[in-house]
C-alpha cells in the first residue's frame, strides 16, 4: 500500500490565555470581513512553513526535532501592533529578536541538512515573524476596509515559549501533533 504524505509545520505557540485573545481577533475577522481561514490553526509564529511528510515515518522527523529542542533555550516573544502583507494578509507583529531569528535560522538549516526539508519560497527572503489573524480568504475589498482600522490599533503582549510545536493538517484544520520542550542543555556545540 502506498504511503501518503501529510502536511506538517513547526511553530511557536503563545500561552492559552493569549491564544484565546488572538482567536477572538481571528473570529472578529470572520464575522465582520468574511475571512475565517486563519481560524483553521491555533495562533502561532511559524518557524518552518508547511511541508509534506509520510505519517508512517514520523519517528525520523520527531527525533531530530526533539534533539533540536533539547539544546535550545525557551524563547521570549514580544507582540507589538499589527502589520500587513497587502492585499490579503493582516497579522500581529512579532519583534525580531536575535534569539528568535537565530532559532529559526538554525532550525531551517537543521531540517535541510538532516531531513531534506526546505522551504523554497523562503529562500533568499528574510524571516519575518508574525502571528496571522486574516489571510487567504480575506478579499481585497475587505482588506481595504479592515487595514485602516487595524493599522494603528494597539496590541502588546510578551510571553516565553518553552516548546517547539509540530502541527498536522487533518480534516481541513491544523492540529497540534506533538510538542518538544526547549530545554537549553549546555554544550550543544560540542
Amino acid at each position: 500500500m502506498e504511503k501518503s504524505p501529510r502536511l506538517y509545520f513547526i511553530a511557536l505557540l503563545p500561552p492559552a490565555e493569549l491564544q484565546a485573545e488572538v482567536t477572538a481577533i481571528k473570529q472578529d475577522f470572520a464575522d465582520r470581513y468574511g475571512s475565517s481561514h486563519a481560524l483553521k490553526s491555533p495562533p502561532h509564529v511559524t518557524l518552518q512553513a508547511p511541508f509534506k511528510w509520510v505519517e508512517e515515518d514520523l519517528d525520523r522527523l520527531t527525533e531530530p526535532l526533539r534533539q533540536f529542542a533539547r539544546f535550545h533555550d525557551p524563547i521570549s516573544i514580544a507582540l507589538s501592533g499589527f502589520g500587513a502583507f497587502p492585499p490579503r494578509v493582516i497579522y500581529i507583529d512579532v519583534e525580531k529578536t536575535p534569539e528568535l531569528l537565530q532559532v529559526q535560522a538554525e532550525l531551517a538549516l537543521d531540517l535541510e541538512r538532516r531531513l531534506g526539508i526546505v522551504d523554497d519560497r523562503a529562500r533568499g527572503r528574510a524571516f519575518s515573524p508574525h502571528m496571522t489573524v486574516a489571510f487567504k480568504d480575506l478579499k481585497r475589498q475587505a482588506f481595504k476596509a479592515a487595514w485602516p482600522e487595524f493599522r494603528d490599533l494597539p496590541f502588546a503582549a510578551q510571553f516565553t515559549v518553552s516548546e517547539l510545536t509540530l502541527l498536522l493538517h487533518r480534516d481541513r484544520q491544523w492540529h497540534i501533533y506533538t510538542q518538544f520542550p526547549l530545554e537549553g542543555e549546555e554544550n550543544h556545540n560540542a
